[in-house]
């Protein structure tokens, strides 16, 4: 039996995933189980009641020979210091301490980029079908607690998954709004530039919702604005109890609240405007894929034509943008995916 291992490690919660592999690449799940991640000191006991529980219930004892864990953090020579979460990880002391054969540790979005060659049309949404070549490179963008970015490039039969830090590019402003909403950036924070992630992420609806609010754009929804203030309240206390972005969306899918409103449709725009810029600088006709923990809890949002417009407004070069196909990733587990299909390769 072929076993894998598989795991997305986040601040908050970790996944862990048991797969089996055959030799037709085909990947088995046999076993998977979500854990508090500040619950262990490191991921090691983690993963030992992980395989613990699982030999339990499959009946079977019998050990990975493989392990790729997807990480919310830059991964320099196979280690790792994670942001949120007090675990230092290295793969040969994982290796050693977990009795597994190969361990590789890979950036989460990296990870998003192996999913997406393992995901079938139902876990994708067409946004665009544009003119597929099968030999272009692909482009993967995702906002969720930040912003990912990067892109795959065929390499024979197979194809080679490259990160970027795309998201810490400046925010480019294209309206005299998105200006005003630059300046709040700057001014609130004292900083002198604002990356891209700023806005374009979960903590970007907030930080637009705050710039409308302080603009006096419309008045607050009663609701909105206590889970808006618990949040703000609640910084520096480590985990917040409240989820400020998934109110705002949610208020503007029910078209209930302006600001809100306003505030997703700033957030769409700028999204669109990225993913365009993204495009640009590879051409990706392959598929331009975005994913992330936002995009298709807001479908609806995407739809309307606010995205497209802003992804292919691109002056004189415009037309080259109308040919990229451009996909949602609905699959919430396309790390995971990545992470297994990963690990069979090594």
């Amino acid at each position: 039996m072929n076993l894998l291992l598989a795991g997305d490690i986040g601040g908050t919660k970790t996944i862990l995933r048991l797969v089996e592999a055959s030799d037709q690449a085909v990947l088995l799940t046999l076993f998977e189980e979500t854990y508090r991640s500040r619950d262990f000191p490191d991921l090691v006991p983690m993963v030992q009641h992980f395989l613990s529980t699982a030999a339990q219930k499959l009946g079977d004892a019998s050990p990975p020979q493989r392990a790729c864990f997807a990480i919310a953090g830059p991964v320099v020579n196979n280690t790792v210091k994670l942001t949120n979460l007090a675990w230092f990880l290295d793969a040969k002391r994982l290796e050693q301490e977990l009795g597994i054969d190969r361990i590789s540790l890979i950036n989460d979005f990296e990870a998003v980029g192996h999913g997406i060659l393992g995901l079938d049309a139902t876990d994708l949404y067409t946004l665009q079908s544009g003119n597929i070549q099968p030999l272009a490179p692909i482009a993967v963008i995702g906002a969720g607690t930040g912003l990912g970015e990067g892109f795959l490039i065929q390499n024979g039969d197979s194809y080679r998954v490259f990160g970027s830090e795309g998201g810490h590019a400046d925010f480019a402003p294209r309206s005299e709004l998105e200006f005003q909403l630059l300046k709040y950036l700057l001014d609130k924070h004292n900083i002198q530039s604002v990356s891209v992630e700023r806005v374009v992420s979960g903590q970007g609806i907030i930080a637009i919702y705050q710039f409308l609010r302080d603009w006096q754009f419309a008045s607050e929804a009663l609701d909105i604005q206590q889970i808006v203030r618990t949040w703000e309240q609640e910084a520096g206390r480590g985990e917040r109890t409240v989820d400020p972005a998934g109110a705002i969306a949610g208020a503007a899918l029910e078209k209930r609240d302006r600001i809100c409103e306003q505030a997703m449709q700033m957030f769409v725009e700028a999204y669109g405007a990225e993913a365009g810029n993204l495009a640009l600088k590879l051409l990706p006709y392959g598929g331009l894929y975005v994913a992330g923990g936002i995009a298709a809890k807001i479908l609806p949002l995407l739809e309307d034509g606010s995205f497209l417009h802003a992804f292919t407004h691109k002056g004189r070069v415009s037309s080259l943008l109308k040919s990229v196909p451009v996909y949602i990733v609905l699959n919430p587990q396309v790390g995971l995916l990545g992470a297994a299909l990963r690990a069979s390769q090594l």
